[in-house]
């Protein structure tokens, strides 16, 4: 008999069976024990000033806040089971509990997914990225410059994440080309960073670079009835959009200097890929015309007949043309990502008609009442900060509540509380678990942390400056007073 070889030698546990099992057992012990706290907590009297229904919706927003930073469940579950406690808990009826996940800006967000799909899929954003990389990236600035831009300019009009995929697959063939050193070429660290930089800042221009914005809107409609236009947005973030763009390029260039005098290797083969290409489908056309007019309808007719019914009618379109099949979406679009979003619209309109929300924000920020301008600097840099460390929908989940109460108590615009968290919410520019900007550009091996973290700092800094000034100077003229 042949002695059987191991490609890796055993290892034996020596620890006592008791510390196995705890180890092995320690997600199953957090949440039991978060299960027991939430039970004792449900046993007591609400503090004065909080109905028993506002008390039981806290606990349940604290419960979920709990698993949103933990992610001991994925985030649509724990959506999913908030919206069963509400009425089980007797906070809001059955019926109205599941009616809030059929609101507007659930289907805007699917719309926009859909959309992101099917240009991708068909292959026009790719074909976009190669031909703006080949036109005007012939030397090592202008390259990492045109990178840079396409990158935000495509978040515009496309879920970042999904441009972040797409640009990273080609600067891969690039940094290929140019033979760069993983982890030793400053000018590959460049390429890499300024995709992330550029998705980040892009992503937060409109509605479509991430779904956080149209969650954030549909709090905004659900709580005060108030709303945004897809311009109204635009006009908002561009103040903050266009510097940002502007200093977080030279910010990268001082930080990253390029080591490399010519790109032409890398644009030969960005060629070669053009070329095989071929010639744009009629696929792609009809995709770019339905896109292009769907964002020209959103700017224009978006207030008049509602961005999701615009963008369920575009979907619609690709559909007839048969540019697209439904197997491809089922494949594309994040159904978890929908999920947590109505779960969270629920959760939010619960604290805000329990009157949790505004109890929680009396305790809070309500005595600084005589200073609106520094409530505002404090959430969005609440709102900055946590975004590192959670998901950006999760800090919209948890921070839209408490600021459509403090609206109410202070007398601020609840359009400016808006635009105070959900615009930080997109800045994540330190570390990897931010964004899956920042995760897909240091998988490439070209960056370790602390080259996220330090850069990312300075333009987070950078970024919530021109945010306050924003605020205090040009909001006002586009009527957001605070």
């Amino acid at each position: 008999m042949e002695p059987i070889l191991l490609d890796k030698p055993l290892k034996i546990d020596r620890r006592p069976l008791w510390r196995i099992l705890a180890d092995r057992t320690l997600r199953y012990q957090v949440i039991a024990g978060l299960l027991i706290t939430t039970a004792i907590l449900f046993c007591l009297s609400p503090p004065a000033g909080l109905s028993h229904q506002g008390y039981h919706a806290l606990l349940v927003f604290g419960f979920c806040v709990v698993l949103w930073v933990s992610n001991l469940i994925p985030l649509a579950v724990t959506s999913l089971v908030a919206m069963a406690a509400i009425p089980v808990l007797g906070i809001m009826e059955a019926k109205k509990t599941y009616a809030l996940f059929g609101n507007e800006a659930v289907f805007f967000i699917l719309s926009a997914f859909v959309l992101a799909a099917v240009m991708t899929g068909s292959g026009l954003s790719t074909r976009l990225a190669r031909t703006l990389l080949v036109r005007f990236g012939r030397t090592p600035t202008s390259l990492a410059l045109t990178v840079f831009l396409a990158s935000a300019l495509l978040s515009f009009v496309m879920s970042e994440h999904a441009v972040a995929a797409m640009m990273f697959a080609v600067v891969v063939e690039i940094s290929r080309s140019l033979e760069l050193p993983p982890g030793r070429s400053s000018y590959g660290k460049l390429l890499y960073l300024a995709i992330a930089w550029g998705c980040v800042i892009g992503g937060i221009a409109t509605f479509l670079g991430g779904a956080r914005a149209p969650l954030a809107v549909g709090m905004l409609r659900e709580a005060t009835g108030k709303d945004f236009s897809f311009f109204e947005w635009m006009a908002a973030a561009l103040p903050i959009v266009i510097p940002l763009l502007l200093l977080g390029f030279v910010l990268l260039l001082k930080l990253f200097p390029r080591d490399i005098t010519s790109v032409e290797v890398g644009l030969q083969s960005l060629r070669r890929q053009r070329l095989q290409m071929g010639r744009i489908s009629f696929n792609e056309q009809i995709v770019a015309a339905i896109m292009v007019l769907t964002i020209l309808a959103w700017v224009f007719l978006g207030k008049q007949f509602g961005l999701a019914s615009i963008g369920l009618l575009a979907v619609g379109a690709l559909f007839v043309f048969r540019v697209v099949s439904w197997q491809a979406i089922e494949e594309y679009v994040n159904w978890g990502v929908i999920l947590m979003y109505g779960g969270a619209i629920t959760l939010a309109s619960a604290l805000e008609k329990s009157g949790a929300a505004k109890w929680l924000a009396d305790q809070g920020l309500s005595g600084l009442a005589d200073s609106p301008f520094l409530v505002i600097a404090i959430i969005s840099l609440l709102s900055l900060l946590l975004t590192e460390c959670i998901s950006n929908a999760a800090v919209i989940a948890i921070l839209m509540p408490i600021g459509m109460s403090l609206e109410q108590s202070m007398g601020i615009d609840p359009r400016v509380m808006t635009l105070a968290i959900a615009l930080p919410a997109g800045l994540a520019f330190c570390l990897p678990m931010g964004t899956p900007a920042n995760a897909i550009v240091f998988s490439s091996g070209f960056l370790n942390i602390r080259e996220m973290i330090l850069p990312g700092l300075i333009i987070q800094l950078f970024a919530w400056l021109l945010f306050l000034a924003s605020a205090w100077l040009i909001w006002p003229l586009l009527g957001l007073h605070i």
